[in-house]
């Protein structure tokens, strides 16, 4: 364990002291925050992680494995040690790895340590994919016809598609991220999809239920930012669209959505909060819509983290969700009011170390790195040239968050940051972001989840054709 002398910061919250049980991007990111709150910080690092910046810049660091996730970030004994001997008060999940493991949070609060974030029953019921339809639909929130519960078997899943039409998804019940997820065009593939589906929910996440639902063709991602305090206070902080994504992964992101006039914001948002109070929901988290091309909504998800995308609000906002983060787990009401007017345009593209054609990882070390600026430009990231980007974690590697005051000046603005984003030794996704920004398609708003399927293609057809 190494411990660094910090200046005398005086505490404008109740933790003296916490402890981030993560890495990345997303530890420096609650680092930046906790220097400004006067709260001292604790990084835990695997072995592969000992050079990283959110290492160098915590207060105190404690290495709590080797580099597999699930000797290090993901082993809880190993964590709740690090706070046990570093005196932490509280812990920080950030995003992935431990954020929405209840048992988790349940064990932290029998050590008497505080967990930033919901309670461990509200990560446990919304976690479940099939319960979260269920409350969802309890509290009046619009559902796609479906599963109420864990479907049974593939016979089960193959009776309730006939029912309700196809095409239809196959979704994991503890599942995120895409994996489990497998969508049914017609009756002939259900059991085989189902199959597969399960198995690779088991590997995931240990639980192999599925659910099923009506799947929309060509919906839109629409997702609320939500807060909520001890005191039973719940506000939404507006939209954030996130239709462009591949396999389920998002590419980019952006508030406002053009998708949305003023009426469909306040019913979108009046349903995040209604399924929030309906689940005591607290602190940070996002609930997360499928629009149709009628302009209906349906519950999709909720999220119970901070989000990768969440600067995208900090940005159209001009606030803090991290600081917020901190200070609602220390007992303090929301500070935010409810509906927060957006300022300007803002877009964020994830630059992951990818091959921008083939998408297979580039880890590696960088060369040379240069971070844009300028106006309305923020680099979160925690590389650095020289940095070596590990085969062992996840592929992203920066998020450039940029604001405009229209979405035309936000693109173009973008695309400026984007030219002077330079990164070496390894690939990059800078290339395809570029590429999408140019897209005319994108540029008129006019896109979907389906986007990067035809997107690909056009970009097929012009090489092909050069």
């Amino acid at each position: 364990m190494a411990s660094r002398s910090s200046p005398s910061r005086k505490a404008r919250v109740l933790f003296k002291k916490i402890l981030i049980a993560n890495r990345g991007e997303i530890a420096l990111r609650i680092i930046q925050a906790c220097r400004e709150l006067g709260v001292e910080t604790v990084a835990v690092h695997s072995t592969a992680d000992a050079e990283s910046l959110h290492v160098t810049y915590a207060d105190e660091d404690i290495c709590i494995g080797p580099p597999a996730p699930t000797d290090s970030y993901l082993n809880i004994n190993s964590v709740i040690a690090a706070a046990e001997i570093t005196g932490a008060e509280a812990i920080h999940p950030g995003y992935g790895f431990l954020a929405e493991n209840a048992h988790f949070a349940e064990i932290l609060e029998e050590c008497n340590l505080v967990w930033i974030g919901p309670r461990p029953e509200t990560i446990r019921n919304m976690g479940d994919k099939a319960r979260a339809r269920r409350l969802a639909k309890e509290a009046g929130v619009p559902v796609l016809p479906g599963s109420s519960d864990p479907l049974p078997d593939a016979a089960a899943a193959s009776e309730l598609a006939a029912e309700i039409g196809y095409p239809v998804i196959l979704k994991a019940s503890a599942g995120g991220g895409g994996r489990g997820m497998r969508i049914v065009q017609e009756p002939a593939d259900i059991e085989r999809q189902y199959k597969t589906a399960s198995r690779e929910a088991e590997r995931a996440f240990g639980d192999g239920s599925m659910y099923l639902e009506k799947y929309l063709v060509e919906p839109r991602h629409v997702e609320f930012q939500i807060f909520g305090d001890r005191q039973g206070r719940v506000v939404h902080l507006g939209e954030r669209e996130c239709s462009i994504q591949r396999r389920h992964q998002k590419l980019i992101e952006e508030s406002p959505s053009v998708a949305l006039d003023e009426k469909l914001r306040e019913a979108m948002g009046d349903a995040a909060i209604k399924l929030a109070e309906a689940v005591s929901y607290e602190n940070a988290g996002t609930v997360e819509f499928l629009l149709d091309r009628d302009r209906q909504f349906y519950f999709m998800e909720m999220n119970t983290r901070i989000q990768v995308e969440h600067p995208v609000t900090e940005m159209v906002l001009g606030i803090d969700l991290v600081k917020e983060q901190l200070r609602v787990a220390a007992g303090e009401p929301v500070s935010f009011r409810n509906g927060l007017r957006p300022r300007g345009h803002v877009i964020e593209c994830r630059i992951n170390a990818e091959d921008p054609r083939t998408f297979g990882p580039s880890p590696g070390p960088v060369t040379t790195l240069h971070l844009p600026g300028g106006p309305g430009v923020r680099v979160d990231t925690h590389a650095y040239q020289e940095y070596v980007v590990s085969p062992y974690y996840d592929s992203m590697v920066a998020k450039l968050i940029v604001r405009g005051a229209n979405r035309t000046e936000a693109i173009e603005r973008t695309l400026r940051a984007l030219d002077f984003f330079v990164v070496e030794g390894i690939k990059t996704t800078v290339p395809l972001h570029k590429q999408i920004l140019r897209d005319e398609a994108f540029r008129r708003g006019d896109f979907s989840t389906r986007f990067m399927e035809g997107f690909i293609a056009r970009m097929n057809a012009a090489e092909a054709k050069s």
